[in-house]
Order: structure tokens, then sequence, then C-alpha cells
């Protein structure tokens, strides 16, 4: 059975999660990507991330006021209950400015320092991923109910898929790009979704073999890598260690191991 606080804390990040991806789906100009009604396009979709994070924040504060709370677009509090939540607003920034349906909401809550649930809402794929440490992970889309979700069996690494994303930094960008380019030989092939909670949710359903990226914050990260895990999959930075800005990797068992010694050996951590 769900520990009672856990189902409280899934029920209010799904709540949350949906307000605000219906907030920033039904806000979001038709011409953004094309006429800025601001200053710039970039200026629209800012403000739409710092509407969406209040929304999220306020939420929590009426039902939960004693949380902390760490937010991409600045919210930081420490709380005294000993509960924090962790929230992406809008993951997938650039493909929301263009109109590309790759962009999601991502919601996790930590208690005593470790993760125990976590939401995902992609508005325009109509998804919802969803977990609660211990339980399994969990989708809503197009079907009926809730799903359970599954990593794939592993494949070979020259037959897997494998999704990562690049820094906006030029110079670590082109790191990043030589590294992909030692590694496409040895894969299937790789993707480039544009948002690491989508990313990392997509292992979970199977419809990935694999993901890593550089250079992600504790919100990129929180929620996916918790239902990634429910579902089955491997996760973690540096062999040994766990996720975190130098190095994230998510994969089905028996692609986690090699990809990361890969990804090692390349360097894929250097600044």
């Amino acid at each position: 059975m769900t520990d009672p606080l856990h189902k409280d804390l899934l029920e209010l990040a799904q709540q949350a999660a949906h307000r605000a991806g219906a907030l920033l789906r039904d806000g979001r100009p038709a011409d953004l990507a094309v006429a800025a009604t601001k200053s710039s396009p970039i200026d629209v979709v800012t403000e739409m991330d710092i509407a969406a994070e209040k929304l999220i924040t306020g939420l929590i504060a009426e039902r939960r006021p004693d949380d902390g709370v760490l937010g991409e677009e600045g919210a930081a509090t420490e709380g005294t209950s000993g509960v924090r939540w962790v929230i992406d607003p809008l993951d997938g920034t650039v493909n929301y400015l263009y109109g590309l349906p790759t962009w999601a909401v991502s919601i996790a809550a930590e208690q005593d320092g470790e993760t125990v649930v976590g939401v995902v809402t992609a508005p325009m794929r109509g998804e919802t991923f969803h977990a609660v440490r211990g339980r399994g992970a969990w989708a809503t889309g197009a079907w009926d109910g809730e799903r359970r979700l599954a990593c794939r069996p592993a494949p070979p690494l020259d037959q897997a898929l494998v999704s990562t994303g690049f820094n906006y930094v030029a110079d670590v960008r082109a790191h990043q790009a030589d590294v992909a380019q030692r590694l496409i030989p040895l894969l299937r092939d790789i993707r480039r979704g544009g948002s690491a909670a989508v990313d990392l949710c997509d292992v979970a359903a199977g419809r990935l073999d694999g993901y890593y990226e550089r250079g992600l914050h504790p919100w990129d990260l929180a929620a996916g890598d918790l239902i990634a895990r429910e579902a089955g999959a491997l996760t973690g930075g540096r062999p040994g260690e766990r996720p975190s800005g130098d190095l994230a990797v998510a994969g089905t068992p028996g692609v986690f191991e090699p990809l990361q010694r890969l990804l090692e050996d390349f360097g894929a951590w250097h600044d």
C-alpha cells in the first residue's frame, strides 16, 4: 500500500503539473516563433515559464506551506517538513518556442533528500507519466486508463537507440558533438528530443534504450529519473556516481553499463 503522505504528494504534483501544462498550452501565442508579442519571442517564453512556476509554487504553498521548493525559475525555500519540491515548469523551452510538441512540466517531491514522487506531463503529446518510489511507473495517454511502464528488454549495444541533448555554450556543445560522433557508429542511432524529462520517460516507456546528457540541473532530472528507475531502467552519472550536472545516464539493464563505460572512455563529462 502506498504511504498516505506519498499518495498526497502524488495527487498534488499531478494537479499542479496539469494546471501548469494547460496554462502553457493554452497561453502560447500561435505565432510565437515568427512574430514577437513582447520585446522578443524569448521574453514571451520566459514569461510563460515564470507564470507556470508561480502557479505550481502557489498551489504547493497553499496546500503544504511548510515544504521546501527548488525551481528552475528561482523559487528556493528551505521548508521545515522534510519534503522538498523540485520543479521544472517548462522543460524543452526551444521546442516550446518553435511549436514542437516535446516539452513538459516536471515536478518531483523529495522526502529527507530522496525522491519519492515524480510527475512529468507533456501536454502536446497528451501524456502524463508518474511514479511513487517502490510502486512502479505509470502513464496516461491515448489509451484507456493508466498503463504500467516497463523499459525495453536490452538489445546488443549496436542495436540500441539512444537519446541525448546538447548544451547552449558553444565549446561545450562542440565537445558533446565529438562524443556523439564517436558513439553513433557503435549504436543503432542517436536521437535528440529536446527535453530531458521526456527522454527519461521515453526510456521508461520502452521508446528508447538509453539516454545521456551533460550539464543538467536537479530540476531537469528529479522526476524523470525516478520514473525511469521505477520502470526498471538503471540510472547514474559517472561510474559509481549518481546522476549529476557532470553526466546523467539512463538505460535498460544491459545497455546502461556499456553506454556508461563508453561515455567515460570518451570523456563525456569533461569541461
